[in-house]
């Protein structure tokens, strides 16, 4: 029997979680301006126009919720944890190949599988940015302008946000894939949640369209 003064273990580890502010925040715009000319059409409307406008809010809203809202991307010390729209796909760190940034930021697993992280979007406008910085920082620091006591030697170099979660998640698959508890095979699950409103939606949507 435990002892009730003893506290509880503490989680072995916690998950970190990385997704994207920019796409949520348009997310939430676009389901509060879909919501209001859906709900104003289905209340104001006439004939079959209310009906559409509800078929139309079911189709559409899973869908922004499903690209916006949906995405993030869970790790931990024994997996990685992948929401993307449609789908949410578990892989144990041994499973993890390579994780790679290009114009998208991919995961490869061992078996050939690649997975789109939707939650750490690439912004080539981020890198640019980051690369003006460094070169900056690097200008401030040359011996012959006297700029390099203002900066940190031990400083990481500057990256994009995105890029800067991709290395992080490369650290932690490297530190772990050999770890008794990151043993595994990946898991995908399709996320019937999502998929089964939007296809109700857009099969009412063609039944009223073909109707009127």
């Amino acid at each position: 029997m435990s002892d009730p003064q003893k506290p509880e273990a503490e989680p072995a580890y916690q998950d970190r979680t990385f997704r994207s502010p920019a796409g949520i925040a348009g997310g939430v715009l676009l389901l509060a301006l879909g919501a209001w000319l859906g709900i104003d059409a289905a209340i104001r409307g006439e004939g079959r126009t209310p009906w559409l406008a509800l078929a139309g809010l079911l189709f559409a809203v899973p869908l922004v919720v499903a690209f916006t809202v949906r995405p993030v991307v869970y790790a931990n010390d024994d997996r990685l944890r992948i929401r993307n729209p449609f789908r949410t796909i578990t892989l144990p760190w041994a499973s993890v190949a390579t994780l790679r940034s290009g114009y998208s930021n991919e995961v490869l697993t061992n078996a050939g599988a690649k997975f789109q992280l939707w939650a750490i979007p690439v912004s080539l406008r981020g890198r640019k940015k980051a690369a003006r910085r460094q070169s900056q920082a690097a200008a401030s620091g040359d011996p012959t302008t006297g700029g390099r006591r203002f900066l940190d030697p031990s400083a990481p170099p500057t990256r994009a946000a995105g890029d800067q979660s991709m290395d992080e998640l490369r650290d932690l698959s490297e530190q772990r894939a050999d770890a008794e508890s990151a043993q595994g095979e990946p898991v995908v699950r399709w996320a019937y949640e999502v998929v089964v409103p939007c296809v109700v939606g857009a099969v009412l949507l063609v039944v009223l369209l073909a109707v009127s």
